[in-house]
């Protein structure tokens, strides 16, 4: 398997462990508060440089945010940095 279908792989799996949080009302956002740190720092260590930077913190807010769990983090900046950058 390519390198970068590795990362929308991994990106998909860690943007649905951060829709587990809805499993368990009221518990689960305070699973956020574990999950948006360790989210950022994955997004950082999976795209590197000042975009993997700034893309890290993004995940970050929108996962410590509540109610914004549901956008798909990983997967929109493997789109960016694939499909949509990729053409530039």
């Amino acid at each position: 398997m390519n390198n970068k279908y590795k990362k929308l792989l991994i990106g998909i799996v860690l943007d649905a462990i951060g829709y587990l949080s809805f499993i368990i009302p009221g518990i689960g956002e305070f699973s956020d508060i574990i999950w948006a740190p360790v989210s950022g720092w994955l997004m950082t260590k999976l795209y590197k440089g000042k975009i993997g930077k700034i893309a890290g913190v993004v995940t970050f807010v929108e996962e410590a945010l509540p109610g914004f769990d549901v956008i798909p983090t990983f997967t929109l900046m493997w789109l960016y940095t694939y499909v949509f950058k990729k053409g530039k």
